[in-house]
């Protein structure tokens, strides 16, 4: 069933490309369906066109959770950012990971190609993965997070 926990939106752009047959084999071997938006190339593309992608893709429902990579982790996760309903974290490593979903709910993970070594940002998925939310004294902020902030 679309937007069930068991599937999982992939995007990356050029620079995120080469960590991305890392991404997609440990979130098959977790037994989680993918949901791969692109890129398929080292191309040049615009890396806001695919965090725009995956950020519609789980606000949708086509997906339950998101994995985005570029060459940092941070340009990707701004665009997918520009969304109130999505929470991306971009993670350096395991306990980062881990912490952006106990505490802050990530719903996106956001990884850095050129910056995290494959077996850490595997780490990374994995911690994301298997982590809950943390919920009770987490939960007002992470509420607030989904608002649009008030005009002065």
């Amino acid at each position: 069933m679309p937007g069930s926990d068991d599937i999982v939106a992939v995007a990356c752009d050029h620079g995120g490309f080469a960590l991305k047959p890392a991404v997609l084999e440990v979130l098959r071997e977790a037994g989680l369906e993918v949901l791969d938006l692109g890129t398929d190339s080292e191309d040049s593309v615009d890396y806001p066109d695919f965090g725009q992608a995956l950020a519609e893709a789980v606000i949708s429902g086509r997906a339950a959770r998101g994995v985005v990579i570029c060459g940092t982790g941070i340009g990707i996760s701004i665009a997918a950012n520009r969304y109130p309903e999505i929470r991306a974290a971009a993670c350096h490593d395991e306990t980062t990971a881990r912490l952006a979903r106990e505490h802050n709910n990530a719903n996106v993970l956001a990884l850095g190609a050129r910056i995290t070594g494959t077996e850490v940002a595997k780490d990374c998925l994995r911690a994301f993965l298997k982590t809950p939310f943390g919920g009770e004294r987490h939960e007002r902020r992470v509420d607030k997070l989904g608002r649009l902030p008030s005009s002065a």
